[in-house]
């Protein structure tokens, strides 16, 4: 059986730094960026913690195509999708969840 997932987009209050990761769970996922369960990791660390971007994939191999693509992109495309979707850079994440 085939799992889709999510390709995301995590920055912090200043929106200095990104993190791009894919999951299966992105509601779970994000819950635990935003509390800090692994707090040695980048996000912890670098307070990235506000979901501005997503989009799901049905298969999860295309998630990590689109991860791989986003990571090797530069800054200005990253801020370029997320303007896209999200022009007020508002953390989605309340609104992922109410769905």
């Amino acid at each position: 059986m085939e799992r889709g997932g999510c390709v995301y987009i995590l920055t912090n209050k200043r929106h200095s730094v990104f993190y791009t990761g894919v999951t299966s769970d992105i509601i779970g996922r994000t819950w635990e960026h935003k509390n800090k369960v692994h707090p040695n990791s980048f996000t912890a660390k670098y307070h990235c913690d506000k979901l501005v971007y997503y989009n799901f994939y049905h298969h999860i191999e295309e998630a990590i195509a689109a991860e791989k693509q986003i990571k090797g992109g530069s800054r200005q495309d990253k801020i370029d999708l997320i303007v896209n979707l999200n022009p007020g850079w508002k953390d989605i994440y309340d609104d992922l969840i109410n769905q």
